[in-house]
């Protein structure tokens, strides 16, 4: 597979992923972004944690959907996640459909 050809999957991959979550957005109740993914969620839980003079964050969330590509299955049961970095946690003013 040459480049153009994968940055062409990637694209098309990407843009399948958008759709989804398009479809999908009006499900959650959260919009939550960390440095390396992007989720939905029902249910969002952070803890403020420190060790070793580090503050990290621990997020825990259930009935969330993932936008990662290379992910089989982006809808999930419980998410545990831990960062160093931002956190950025939004409740939708979506209704529920669910």
């Amino acid at each position: 597979m040459g480049e153009e050809d994968l940055e062409r999957f990637e694209t098309d991959v990407e843009l399948q992923i958008y759709r989804e979550y398009r479809d999908v957005l009006p499900m959650f109740r959260y919009v939550v972004e960390t440095e390396r993914r992007f989720y939905l969620a029902n249910q969002v839980e952070m803890k403020t944690r420190s060790a070793d003079g580090s503050v990290y964050f621990e997020l825990e969330l259930e009935d969330a959907w993932v936008w990662d590509m290379f992910r089989p299955a982006r809808f999930v049961k419980r998410v545990r996640v831990m960062t160093f970095r931002d956190v950025n946690i939004e409740e939708t003013d979506l209704p529920s459909e669910f």
